[in-house]
């Protein structure tokens, strides 16, 4: 039994809002017409409900059509129903409405004053696939200046690709002249020191 039980719950639908007798609903019907499957929408009056929550459940639909009146029963846990919406909610004292048949005329029954769109069911929201980051990158930054770039005119991105080169060669300048300075100040220390190293000399000479 329990393998039955697991074997049935496969082909049960999670998704199906709470139908009760007296409800005006819209079912989504798939079918094929010649080689395209296409889907018919029926709406209707659920006069019952059978088996509950068992995978044969099935509800029937009254519709009057032209004086006509016309009632469909569907499985609930079809694969050819695609989905059920609730229109509006009816109150009720009786299990099955099967009165109706013999009402002529419009239907009227007592409104719930209820939210139907508690009654539908919820979707799940998806969760969107992280990035991963890379050191102290930030991705958001990194996208709106591609966005930007592509945006901008040609004009506008061989001047900053010129600005760029600019300051490239700015800070090659200041590296040289850097290089420069440091040079002169060793060679103008080293003639500092061959004046006093020629100072000892004499002075040594003097005294022998």
């Amino acid at each position: 039994m329990q393998k039955l039980d697991a074997f049935i719950e496969q082909y049960k639908k999670g998704d199906l809002p709470p139908i009760q007798p007296g409800d005006t609903v819209k079912v989504y019907e798939k079918f094929f017409d010649r080689n395209k499957e296409r889907v018919q929408v029926f709406e209707g009056i659920v006069i019952a409900r059978k088996h509950r929550n068992e995978i044969g459940a099935t509800i029937t639909v009254r519709r009057v059509l032209d004086g006509v009146g016309v009632e469909k029963t569907f499985p609930l846990h079809s694969s050819t129903i695609e989905k059920i919406e609730i229109v509006k909610r009816a109150k009720v004292r009786r299990a099955k409405l099967y009165y109706l048949r013999n009402i002529i005329g419009k239907i009227r029954l007592k409104k719930k004053n209820i939210d139907i769109g508690l009654l539908q069911p919820k979707e799940e929201p998806k969760e969107e696939p992280k990035e991963e980051v890379k050191g102290n990158e930030q991705p958001e930054k990194v996208e709106q200046e591609i966005k930007e770039e592509k945006t901008l005119p040609e004009d506008e991105q061989e001047k900053k690709e010129n600005e760029k080169k600019e300051e490239g060669q700015v800070l090659e300048g200041e590296e040289e002249n850097i290089e420069e300075k440091s040079k002169n100040q060793e060679s103008g220390s080293s003639q500092k020191e061959e004046p006093q190293s020629s100072q000892e000399n004499t002075s040594q000479t003097e005294k022998g």
